[in-house]
């Protein structure tokens, strides 16, 4: 059997809500966050960050298997991203597609898009518990930013790192 194809394109307005769904299915179900926490309400609002920033998608003959946003300096959404990085926020992938390479595809893409726009690196923010995202920055080239780790509320800690393009 060969693999399915899978197209990474820009979010429609038609499917935010569907984005939403899936990131917050994500988060909980991978044990990333507390099905009680604040924060989802942020996860499931992808129409809220498409209006500061480019959320994208992973399609399969299943639908949107995954998604990520891709913010630029300026954005209010920018939380690590300085003068001349983007920065990536929100990578999901739906829970049955786990493990599929489509969190990968999804952060490849925006390596080129970062590139494609002139960009000097790629910054993200992650939280400590995301051990699997962890080994695929580093697989990918991206370097821990120990001095950018912050946190964005009481028992949350985000490491951050960084993925040099030029």
């Amino acid at each position: 059997m060969s693999p399915v194809p899978l197209t990474i394109r820009r979010a429609r307005p038609d499917e935010l809500d569907a984005v939403g769904r899936l990131t917050v299915d994500a988060y909980v179900s991978g044990g990333v966050i507390e099905s009680g926490s604040p924060y989802l309400s942020f996860l499931s609002d992808a129409g809220a960050r498409a209006s500061d920033a480019q959320v994208w998608v992973a399609v399969d003959d299943r639908g949107i298997v995954g998604t990520v946003t891709y913010v630029e300096p300026g954005s209010p959404l920018a939380e690590v991203a300085r003068q001349g990085e983007a920065e990536i926020r929100t990578l999901a992938v739906a829970p049955a597609a786990s493990g599929e390479g489509i969190g990968e595809a999804l952060t490849r893409a925006m390596i080129d898009l970062a590139r494609d726009g002139g960009f000097g690196s790629v910054v993200l923010s992650s939280s400590t518990t995301m051990r699997a995202a962890h080994r695929l920055y580093e697989r990918l080239g991206f370097v821990r930013l120990p001095e950018r780790d912050w946190t964005p509320g009481r028992g949350i800690q985000l490491i951050a790192y960084e993925l040099p393009l030029t």
